[in-house]
């Protein structure tokens, strides 16, 4: 009657977690140097497992997109999920190994290559394994120096403009055109006044010296 809860708490675990106890071992591993890989080299991968279900062979690029390749059945009948995958990959089931063969592998097939099997109404993964061709070194482009012509100087080290100093310069040239704009208008304005008030007294003036006479 002491071990009733601990029994009662298993029996919980097994109907609630069917897929652990039993489930299937994968791994996956190649041959092949894959430290190094090489355009046009041919892979050998391998999916080690204890089923004899089935298995799929899928690939993770590197936006983490997967491309399932091709379903490995147990009577080893490989069914690619393109046909033009076939010319490219090799698949065949040997005993509890699930194989697939890179003909020729390019940056096209670069990625993390999966086992994947459909066990117990539950699918379960294999270890990744990364396939990727080594990094090429970019070189800076180098652009040819101009020799100044004779005579003339040129500064070795020619300056970039600041780009907060030229707005700032900007600022100051429209502040002053917004300074100077109205400043101009208000003088214009009093030059025209003062021409009409020059006007008007002169005409008052002609008329109070013919009232005199």
């Amino acid at each position: 009657m002491d071990s009733s809860p601990a029994l009662l708490l298993l029996l919980a675990l097994g109907l609630c977690c069917p897929g652990i106890h039993g489930q299937p071992v994968m791994r996956v591993r190649s041959h092949n140097d894959i430290t190094q890989l090489r355009v046009g080299q041919r892979l050998e991968l391998e999916c080690h497992t204890d089923r004899d279900s089935g298995a799929f062979w899928i690939r993770q690029d590197k936006s983490g997109t997967l491309h399932f390749i091709v379903f490995i059945s147990s009577l080893n009948r490989p069914t690619f999920m393109d046909h033009s995958l076939s010319s490219r990959f090799e698949a065949r089931k040997e005993s509890q190994i699930y194989h697939l063969a890179v003909k020729s592998f390019t940056a096209q097939d670069e990625g993390k290559y999966f086992c994947l099997m459909n066990f117990n109404q539950m699918l379960f993964f294999s270890n990744g394994l990364p396939l990727f061709l080594p990094a090429t070194p970019t070189v800076a482009p180098t652009t040819p120096r101009s020799t100044p012509k004779w005579g003339t100087t040129e500064d070795p080290n020619p300056k970039t403009p600041d780009p907060g100093t030229r707005m700032q310069e900007e600022m100051n040239f429209l502040c002053h055109t917004l300074i100077w704009i109205p400043l101009a208008g208000a003088c214009l304005l009093l030059l025209i006044a003062l021409v009409i008030t020059t006007v008007l007294c002169q005409q008052t003036r002609k008329r109070r010296c013919r009232c005199k006479r």
